[in-house]
């Protein structure tokens, strides 16, 4: 009987912090809608790739689509972002693509390097302060078009088009505000909205999917259109980024996953449905810096049983920088749409129409 209410005392005890907590980020919006707060505008579209909750909903692989789409339009793309836990977070750096150097993800973040080595075209800038980084990078750039990745909530920066992306693996039980739950803020920040993108809407049934829009649905402006994606392999890479084994070569082959992203499921998914045969599942905290030991204990498993090593395109940067070997790839991937594919693009070439 106590072990049942256990969970009805700690909703009880958490239920007024998640109040105070969305409370706080409502108030927040409203300033900003007043002009109590000021946003800072610039003579350029920008596009805000964001979330409502914590963890992975697929924001990096969708900038990545984004950035190729918008190249594909000859538009000069560049990428704004925090770079998570890289030693320029608090201060601030740019990348370009195709750049020769080898810039270290201590110093950038993982995402950064993935958007620099993937793009054709691109500058990437890094660091929290993003107003004041675009301020200052804008004239060395001279972008068509900004991107502002996980960008929700960082409202400072007026945009011409907010994406928001929803989880379709999360359980809509965990749709409250922190920390009764995995939201950031609450729904009423849909209101903002221009488009929303639900990921990994494959690995779903189609009930789970109609629920989640109808818990959206309510808290969006009307006519909003969805877009539904899932991830697609592309093949393996090595540190080198070579590829060295395509999708049908992992077929039975013995592989050890390793990853340190927000939601590893669908990447083990992935390699299930590829026929691998997988070992061990090893999760690390997301943007997780390896220690040597870690690996190297891995590798030796690995060469143990002639297994391979099959990590995420973001751990991988941070893996090379403790040993390159042959038994360590990579997967890369590629977001695909189920739906909504012609309605986002639309909605995006319309971000270039009577441009302020």
């Amino acid at each position: 009987m106590q072990k049942n209410q256990i969970p009805f005392l700690k909703k009880l005890f958490l239920a007024p912090l998640s109040w105070i907590w969305g409370l706080i980020y409502y108030s927040r919006r409203i300033c900003y809608d007043y002009g109590i707060f000021r946003q800072r505008s610039f003579q350029v579209p920008i596009i805000s790739v964001g979330n409502l909750t914590f963890g992975g909903t697929g924001k990096t692989p969708f900038t990545l689509w984004l950035a190729e789409y918008l190249y594909s339009k000859n538009k000069r793309v560049m990428i704004l972002m925090r770079g998570y836990k890289g030693r320029l977070e608090n201060s601030s750096g740019l990348l370009h693509s195709g750049q020769t150097i080898n810039p270290d993800a201590g110093d950038y973040g993982d995402e950064a390097l993935l958007f620099a080595r993937r793009l054709k075209d691109a500058s990437v800038v890094v660091g929290k302060k993003r107003s004041e980084n675009l301020a200052f990078y804008f004239p060395k750039v001279e972008p068509d078009v900004v991107l502002l990745e996980d960008g929700h909530q960082h409202i400072k920066i007026k945009r011409k088009l907010n994406i928001v992306l929803f989880d379709a693996l999360m359980p809509l039980t965990n749709y409250k505000v922190a920390p009764l739950g995995y939201m950031r803020e609450g729904f009423q920040a849909l209101k903002d909205a221009d488009l929303v993108v639900i990921g990994r809407a494959d690995l779903v049934k189609a009930e789970k999917i109609r629920a989640l829009k109808k818990l959206i649905i309510p808290h969006l402006p009307v006519g909003i259109h969805f877009a539904e994606v899932g991830f697609r392999p592309n093949g393996f890479y090595n540190s080198s980024n070579d590829m060295v084994y395509t999708l049908d070569q992992i077929r039975n082959r013995k592989v050890i996953c390793v990853a340190g992203v927000a939601n590893p499921k669908s990447f083990y998914k992935l390699l299930e449905d590829l026929g691998a045969e997988i070992l061990v599942t090893e999760s690390f905290p997301d943007h997780h810096y390896f220690k040597p030991d870690e690996i190297n204990s891995l590798l030796a498993y690995a060469k143990s049983e002639d297994a391979l090593i099959v990590t995420t395109e973001k751990d991988i940067v941070r893996i090379k920088k403790i040993v390159s070997d042959e038994s360590i790839v990579f997967l890369e991937v590629d977001i695909h749409f189920l739906s909504g594919e012609e309605e986002t693009k639309k909605i995006v070439d319309s971000c270039f129409e009577n441009i302020y």
